[in-house]
């Protein structure tokens, strides 16, 4: 595994910023960052259920930007960050704009298709494989989502006591 640079750090930083963006409108907080020659170009985070859209990932969006930025469908040269590692959609759409390398901030082992359960942008059958760097602000990047999901777990567990009480209350 190569060794994680400051500038890495830098970049999930900045990934992370989006992934806060995404848990103050309640979504899952995956974040990302595209950098291209030390410049960010494409920024997203996770908007699946504010859109009501299945491809409104952080990566789909930020790969959505950074192409409007370069005014090509490809990025080689460029680097994605996301905080959780890729699912198959993104890691597919990864390959297919030819981004040259991925930073990753923590697996996914459920859904993860960057090592964890397929590793879609280091396969020698594409005609494209990303370079990939793992854990980067990793511990971070976990902590961040295992807020959302236990802040969730608590607001679930409230409804559900409320629904009890309202259904009691007639």
């Amino acid at each position: 595994m190569a060794s994680i640079s400051s500038v890495q750090e830098k970049y999930m930083k900045e990934a992370l910023k989006q992934a806060k963006k995404a848990r103050a409108l309640g979504e899952v907080p995956i974040g990302c960052v595209i950098v291209y020659e030390g410049k960010i170009i494409g920024r997203g985070y996770n908007r699946r259920n504010t859109d009501k859209n299945t491809l409104a990932h952080a990566e789909i969006t930020a790969i959505r930007k950074a192409s409007k930025f370069i005014g090509d469908w490809r990025l080689e040269g460029c680097t994605l960050y996301v905080t959780l590692e890729p699912c198959q959609m993104c890691a597919g759409a990864i390959i297919q704009a030819r981004i040259s390398e991925v930073v990753m901030g923590c697996m996914n082992p459920k859904a993860g298709c960057g090592g964890s359960i397929l590793n879609i942008l280091e396969m020698p059958q594409f005609n494209h494989q990303a370079a990939v760097t793992r854990g980067v602000l990793g511990e971070e990047c976990s902590e961040v989502l295992r807020e959302f999901f236990a802040d969730l777990r608590i607001r679930n567990k409230a409804e559900r006591q409320y629904s009890k009480e309202q259904i009691t209350a007639l």
